[in-house]
């Protein structure tokens, strides 16, 4: 999939497949667990009323009274030992707590525990097959058979009491028989005794109606309703619904990715196509926008690179016509040479083209070593005035007529202390291009001063020559550049000796600058760099 939506939608499809699997587990679990429950609301009010009845009656008297509910509820009723029943320890801790447990043993099938308490801890078991009408008739009948204890107009809140202490898991009413909500046919059975099962509106729910012989109350049962487990359906319309809407959401979110993206595909591919002025709009600092910022910054990079490359091309064809011409026009005048001391003068002329030559080709080749990346450096402590003291002698006695002189080393690392971390080779080459620079376009005196900080280090060299314009100080560092005034072509030189200076003090962490001199009255060149690397 070539799309970023169609990827990022697959994944969050398949995170949603499997949290469905996961939920369709849940589903199962929560609805056992709330089939649990609805079980133990139907039965924990009339078993806690019995156990609590059984509590207070003499061993005979529970016999007769497990005889009697046995067969007033359809069920088998029998008490055994807390301690004798196959129960784990968490059901044994759920019975001393108050609860009544309720344990299914088929689909419609289950056994009920009620704890009696006191010191034997008997354990009052039924088991019932199936929710029928006699058993509402016996919860009706116990409940009818506590009210009758007690008068008349105490019995309202004695149900009450009972439906609180007990916790039935429905609701307990008294209500007067005319009161009732019952349709007249059922009326009359009540007031016959009988005991009335009704459906509730809507058919959903059903209540129990028992009247109370000798009093106007008629004990309401409900609404009882049918435990209703979740469908697996819900689930599934849930996921399609959520996943519609994930996915809008992620199509929205990821629409103005996917546009962006593709602008910076199509401008990566007008560069490749040759158009390097092509560019990428940055819209806001997300990751998208630091990539555009970074490709920009790339392409920039790419096309100056390239143009360097253009005129570094150009200008080595130029640099190269003359020597070559010159040697050329050499080779024709030996051959035509009528004396050895006319030869010998033409082969002199041709070896210096030969030396010009080669010194072309290793500015040439130090240049594009230089400018590629950064070169392997190793920076070592340098004492700067010792390096200076040599590169003059190297290149004062190539022209005698200029006075190279050393100034005074300021340092805060004591008199006569000067050491800076530098790599000796390449900053030797950098003052002696600048050296042999001011050399040649001084007219009698070159000045080298030194300062050495707390932080950084700077050099300057000064000539008394006719200096160089404001407008062309920039420009005098880009390669195979000569200035057509004061600074003639005559002078000689390549070009490369100030951009071979300054890509070298670029990987000094430096940088290399020209202003007018202050104590000669030509050009200043000036490079500053950290005393320690990494600084």
């Amino acid at each position: 999939m070539n799309s970023i939506f169609l990827r990022i939608y697959g994944g969050m499809l398949a995170a949603l497949v499997l949290v469905a699997l996961l939920g369709v587990g849940t589903l199962h679990v929560v609805n056992q667990v709330r089939a649990d429950q609805y079980r133990e609301g139907l039965a924990r009010g009339t078993f806690r009323l019995m156990a609590d009845n059984l509590q207070g009656m003499s061993e005979v008297e529970r016999r007769r009274a497990l005889v009697v509910w046995s067969r007033l509820l359809g069920i088998p009723l029998q008490l055994q030992n807390l301690t004798d029943a196959p129960l784990e320890s968490s059901a044994r801790s759920r019975l001393k707590s108050g609860n009544v447990l309720v344990q299914q043993t088929g689909p419609h099938s289950a056994k009920v525990y009620s704890l009696l308490g006191g010191k034997q801890q008997l354990l009052l078991t039924g088991e019932v097959q199936q929710i029928s009408e006699q058993l509402a008739r016996a919860t009706n009948y116990l409940l009818i058979d506590e009210l009758v204890r007690y008068p008349i107009d105490e019995q309202p809140q004695r149900l009450a009491q009972l439906k609180a202490d007990k916790q039935f898991g429905f609701d307990l009413h008294l209500v007067r028989l005319d009161e009732s909500r019952m349709d007249p046919d059922q009326r009359r059975r009540v007031d016959e005794g009988d005991t009335v099962m009704a459906l509730g509106r809507g058919g959903d729910s059903i209540y129990v109606f028992s009247g109370i012989v000798d009093t106007p109350w008629v004990l309401e049962i409900g609404p009882l309703y049918q435990m209703n487990p979740y469908p697996p359906q819900l689930l599934v319309l849930i996921g399609a619904v959520g996943l519609s809407l994930i996915g809008l959401i992620v199509y929205l979110l990821v629409r103005s990715l996917e546009q962006r993206l593709r602008g910076l595909e199509a401008a990566a591919t007008r560069i490749a196509g040759g158009n390097l002025d092509a560019r990428v709009p940055t819209r806001g600092a997300d990751s998208v926008g630091r990539l555009a910022s970074g490709f920009n910054a790339m392409a920039e990079h790419l096309q100056s690179s390239l143009n360097t490359q253009r005129e570094l091309v150009r200008a080595v064809s130029h640099e190269l016509r003359t020597p070559v011409a010159r040697l050329r026009f050499g080779l024709e005048m030996i051959a035509d040479a009528e004396s050895d001391k006319a030869r010998r003068k033409y082969m002199d002329g041709m070896d210096s083209d030969i030396q010009d030559l080669d010194k072309l080709v290793d500015e040439m080749l130090t240049y594009a070593r230089l400018e590629q990346g950064s070169p392997a450096l190793s920076f070592q402590p340098v004492a700067l005035g010792a390096l200076i003291a040599q590169v003059i002698d190297e290149l004062a006695p190539l022209r005698a007529s200029v006075r190279v002189e050393c100034g005074p080393l300021i340092s805060v690392q004591g008199e006569g202390a000067s050491w800076v971390e530098a790599e000796p080779r390449y900053l030797h080459r950098a003052l002696q291009n600048l050296l042999s620079n001011a050399m040649r376009y001084a007219e009698s005196r070159v000045l080298i001063s030194c300062q050495v900080g707390y932080k950084r280090c700077r050099i300057d060299v000064e000539d008394d020559g006719p200096g160089v314009p404001e407008d062309a100080w920039e420009r005098l560092f880009s390669p195979f550049l000569r200035l057509d005034d004061s600074r003639t072509r005559a002078s000689g030189g390549h070009g490369l000796g100030l951009s071979i200076v300054r890509r070298i003090i670029h990987w000094h962490g430096g940088r290399a600058q020209i202003s007018h001199g202050e104590r000669l009255s030509g050009a200043r060149f000036s490079l500053v760099w950290p005393c320690r690397q990494g600084e």
